[in-house]
């Protein structure tokens, strides 16, 4: 007992620095579990096989790099470097990379193929085709007992529940899922009994999803003379399929919503436009009563009255002035008249002849103003007020 003696902190260092030189870099595989990411933003689970477990963690900044989401009973394949957290005596694993175990052999492949389908077109876009607007049925190549068949039943069940829905259950995963995925697919053109398809699944490892990259169900999607919506796994996750389909939805649940949004849409604006319909006429109406609400019986006269009264008195004001002013006026012309009339009549010969004078003329009718004018015997006519008098001339002085 008289031997050097260390303290627990001592003795966890050099563990601790053993540990840590010795296992700088390792590369682990396992099965997660007990996974739990922190408010912090780290993620710390554990690694299994059938004899052992080891815990590991990822922090936050190494987490951003993950093409997927780890979850308990994926076997994933991590490298990093052994840790040991003295406070509580234990070791784990800090990750720096991690990715599914065999998804870096999935993943060349998958490559491979992608180019080779590029190749031969089937990617093109001038392939694509529109979804219809208005589809009336709708095709889902899915599995029948799946949650993603559920989303999308409920979604259309929301959105759209008068359209037709046709169900080809089909496995989405294991070996015979690809032949009989894209079976359906032909099946559904071969007797025309959708106007548009979902084909998909809900998320999975990369190996769950393999079906739907599979060569037979990419030459089925892109020679499927329905349009085609991929909808396979959630937003991270990807297939071959996407590719070649007409359009790719982030999930089940969206592609259900995009095949239903132009009814929606359209359900929509009819709604709308019934509502403002409606709304215009009931405003119209109210102000059309408001208008008429004073026109009862009662007040009619009243109002007509009233509306008439100022009207008539000014009629008769107008008469008035009119009459006096023709009657000024016809006084003026009637003194007028006179005193032009007065002038004639001091003018006129009648009234000359009235005083006594006569009116004489020739043998040829003309009257006669200078008595030089006139021959012996000559035989004139005087035309005094009343009558004529015959004589002839015997004696003319100049």
């Amino acid at each position: 007992m008289n031997a050097k003696h260390l303290t627990v902190s001592e003795l966890t260092e050099q563990i601790r620095l053993s540990l840590e030189g010795s296992f700088s870099f390792v590369c682990v595989e396992g099965e997660v579990s007990n996974c739990r990411p922190a408010s912090s933003g780290h993620l710390y689970f554990s690694l299994k096989d059938a004899g052992a477990k080891i815990d590991a963690v990822m922090f936050k900044n190494r987490l951003r790099s993950l093409t997927f989401e780890p979850k308990d009973g994926m076997l994933l394949r991590v490298r990093g470097s052994l840790s040991v957290y003295a406070p509580r005596g234990t070791y784990s694993i800090v990750c720096e990379e991690m990715e599914i175990a065999g998804a870096g052999e999935i993943l060349a492949m998958l490559e491979k193929r992608k180019q080779k389908l590029a190749q031969e077109g089937l990617f093109d876009e001038d392939r694509k085709k529109d979804l219809p607007r208005f589809p009336q049925t709708i095709g889902i190549v899915s599995s029948p007992t799946g949650a993603a068949l559920r989303d999308i039943l409920n979604v259309l069940q929301r959105r759209a529940s008068g359209i037709r829905v046709i169900i080809f259950p089909a496995p989405v995963q294991g070996e015979e899922a690809a032949s009989i995925i894209a079976a359906r697919i032909k099946q559904a053109n071969q007797w025309k009994l959708a106007d548009v398809l979902i084909v998909g699944r809900g998320g999975g490892s990369l190996e769950d999803l393999l079906p739907f990259s599979d060569e037979e169900v990419v030459r089925a999607v892109a020679n499927s003379k329905i349009p085609v919506v991929s909808a396979v796994g959630h937003e991270i996750d990807w297939a071959l399929c996407d590719f070649s389909a007409d359009l790719r939805a982030p999930t089940p649940s969206a592609a259900a919503e995009l095949v239903s949004e132009n009814l929606v849409a359209v359900a929509d604006i009819v709604r709308r436009m019934a509502e403002d319909f409606i709304n215009v006429i009931r405003s119209r109406m109210e102000k059309a009563r408001l208008l008429l609400k004073p026109f009862d019986i009662q007040d009619m006269e009243y109002r007509i009255r009233s509306i008439l009264q100022p009207r008539l008195i000014r009629l008769d004001d107008a008469k008035e002035a009119l009459i006096d002013a023709v009657s000024e006026k016809c006084s003026i012309l009637r003194g007028k008249i006179e005193l032009v009339s007065a002038v004639i009549n001091a003018s006129s010969p009648l009234a000359a002849m009235e005083r006594g004078f006569s009116v004489v003329t020739d043998s040829a009718g003309k009257v006669v103003r200078d008595a030089s004018a006139i021959k012996i015997n000559e035989q004139l006519t005087i035309k005094p007020l009343k009558g004529s008098i015959q004589a002839i001339v015997e004696k003319v002085e100049a």
